[in-house]
């Protein structure tokens, strides 16, 4: 008796190369040229359209001795210009089928040796000397890598790249603007950034359900780099835009877990100087202090800004008790910690007097004096 012959199941190719099979359908169509599935997990999002390619090369003035750093290289439409421009071109990629098939696309070609591929996290990856990079970031890496370039001992000449529009927004935004926030005052104080092009969705393939924009990144150098540490930058302008839409006086003195993050970081600075300090019990202590327990809500975080991995741990317990509403504090105050609320009103009220006024609206200079205010009464954020 003959076996009943029966159609295979469709399913993912074996091989991430396997290009898909399929009928006479439109969707066999449309796919046929696809190499692999693109892992949208990955924020793989590739740039299909040449134009855009050219114009984003174009516009970081490559140099014949410049070594540049990609993240992100997808499937090397990027990078085989860059090779056309550049003396090296550096890659980074998580997905190792990306990987090889930016290789592949440059074997047996005069660019072949012009080009390094790491294979890991960018964000984790410790990165050799570049002078420029150019990257169609995947939008979820978008804040850490804008950080960790902004941050690095030697910063690249400039950096253009692609993001989500909301996030180009903030990194150009203004005092007083909607999407003000921590981003955009770090990366302004550490660079000049330049809003180059907007990319639309059909750009890409697959499409990303958000627009796109280009920027360049320009870090400041020698005299004009800002002469201040950027942990103690960063530290102050993670409480300050923790609630960038309260008073800087309801951010600070009303939030216990900023008052007790700033209590340790003053014990710290007093035994690295060797400054005795007062644990002595107030007299009320048994009086129960009145403090904002939980955070602010989703607008007042400042959003997309919030790095929870590298979130200090008072702001991973606010976030936590999101739900909290006030309560009472039944932690027994000390005569330090009475002096540090003392010192913090006093910075915020009579030095800068910007105990009124909202981090949305305050510019470099406010958080400057605040930083150098607080400094001066040895209070600390690195």
């Amino acid at each position: 008796m003959g076996k009943t012959k029966t159609n295979k199941r469709s399913s993912a190719p074996s091989s991430p190369y396997e290009r898909p099979s399929g009928g006479k359908g439109g969707d066999s169509n449309s796919n046929k040229n696809n190499v692999f599935k693109f892992n949208t997990n990955f924020g793989q999002h590739i740039l299909k359209n040449p134009g855009v390619s050219d114009a984003i090369v174009e516009k970081a003035f490559l140099k014949p001795t410049d070594t540049v750093l990609e993240v992100g290289p997808g499937t090397g439409n990027l990078t085989v210009r860059i090779l056309e421009r550049a003396k090296k071109c550096i890659c980074v990629e998580v997905d190792p089928r990306m990987a090889a098939e930016v290789t592949k696309r440059v074997q047996g070609t005069p660019e072949q040796r012009k080009l390094e591929v790491l294979l890991g996290d960018v964000i984790k990856t410790e990165l050799p000397a570049f002078d420029v990079c150019i990257s169609n970031t995947p939008y979820q890496i978008s804040s850490p890598l804008v950080f960790k370039l902004l941050s690095l001992p030697n910063p690249p000449r400039t950096s253009v790249l692609m993001f989500q529009r909301e996030f180009a927004l903030r990194l150009t935004a203004r005092p007083g603007d909607a999407l003000y926030c921590r981003l955009s005052v770090n990366a302004q104080f550490w660079a000049k950034i330049t809003h180059i092009m907007k990319v639309g969705k059909n750009n890409f393939r697959p499409p990303p359900q958000v627009e796109s924009s280009v920027v360049r990144i320009e870090p400041k150098t020698g005299k004009d780099r800002p002469n201040v540490s950027w942990d103690e930058w960063d530290g102050l302008l993670r409480v300050c835009f923790v609630r960038k839409n309260k008073t800087l006086r309801a951010s600070w003195l009303g939030t216990k877990e900023v008052l007790a993050m700033v209590e340790r970081n003053y014990r710290t600075w007093c035994a690295m100087n060797g400054i005795p300090v007062d644990d002595t019990v107030v007299d009320d202590a048994d009086e129960d202090m009145d403090v904002e327990d939980g955070p602010a809500d989703e607008e007042e975080m400042g959003g997309m800004d919030v790095d929870e991995e590298d979130a200090p741990d008072f702001f991973k317990e606010m976030r936590n008790n999101a739900n909290s509403s006030k309560t009472k504090s039944k932690r027994k105050k000390t005569k330090v910690a009475e002096l540090v609320r003392e010192k913090i009103r006093k910075v915020l009220e009579d030095v800068t007097e910007l105990a009124d006024k909202r981090s949305g609206k305050c510019d470099e200079t406010d958080f400057l004096r605040l930083l150098f205010a607080f400094n001066e009464e040895g209070i600390h954020f690195s």
